[in-house]
């Protein structure tokens, strides 16, 4: 029986270096996105070579020059898996230097990262160092979105698996849309009860819910497996659609 697959934000910040050899793309996972990200790499290559050029298109001040230096040595830096290569909020929740061995195993086969550069790849793809986000714009590309469009969704249509919980931000859920994934949305509850859709603690407890996702024995079939097995690892979480999930934080 196929098992579930979650599949989180990428992050800004990614841990540098690696052992692994110089990116090859027919490596990575979904070998039928290798044209786009072809595209888009050597897009994202060239203007990178322009320090005025690089920083406009990809937003960043003049002290992020290395960034920029990141992406120009695209094809022959390092790699490392991608589980280890994306840091920040939700990867330090997800904690993958806290798996058993078993649970390592589990989260290459159930993980998969959202990447404006790559589409999607599986946690055990080995990919360098970069700096690219869904709402750039490259020069001679159109958008993001409209680059990723339709394969990138096809390719994940495509993908061998049961459930699909899409942990993605809108903007890398736009780059290519799983019909029937479940999506989960965190709130606080104040003490009079009202509630608040919040970004603060929102990555946090992704994080925690793709962690107790990866850990588990069970293979979720819908939202109400999702909630139960959240509820089991401690989260206070609630169905609130028939593919939603929301979990709720004390404010």
């Amino acid at each position: 029986m196929p098992g579930v697959l979650i599949l989180l934000p990428p992050s800004e910040t990614k841990t540098g270096g690696g052992a692994g050899r110089p990116l090859d793309l027919a490596e990575l996972s979904l070998p039928d996105l290798t044209d786009t990200r072809v595209r888009i790499a050597e897009a994202l290559v060239e203007v990178s070579a322009d320090d005025t050029a690089g920083r406009a298109a990809l937003g960043l001040s003049a002290a992020q020059a290395d960034e920029l230096e990141r992406n120009r040595t695209l094809w022959s830096a390092p790699t490392r898996v991608a589980l280890e290569r994306y840091t920040g909020v939700l990867y330090e929740a997800l904690d993958v230097a806290g798996f058993t061995r078993a649970q390592r195993a589990k989260a290459d086969a159930r993980l998969a990262i959202g990447s404006a550069l790559f589409g999607v790849v599986r946690a055990a793809d080995p990919i360098p160092a970069y700096r690219l986000s869904a709402g750039s714009k490259l020069p001679g590309l159109r958008t993001l979105a409209a680059e990723w469009k339709p394969d990138l969704a096809d390719a994940l249509d495509a993908l061998d698996c049961g459930l699909v919980v899409d942990l993605r931000s809108g903007g890398y859920a736009a780059l290519g849309r799983v019909e029937g994934a479940v999506t989960a949305t965190v709130v606080t509850e104040r003490e009079d009860g009202s509630r608040s859709v919040v970004s603060h603690f929102n990555k946090h407890h992704k994080g925690l819910l793709a962690r107790a996702l990866v850990a588990t024995r069970a293979e979720p079939a819908d939202a109400r497996a999702v909630v139960r097995v959240a509820q089991k690892a401690g989260l206070r979480a609630e169905v609130t659609g028939s593919q939603e999930v929301t979990i709720v934080t004390s404010g």
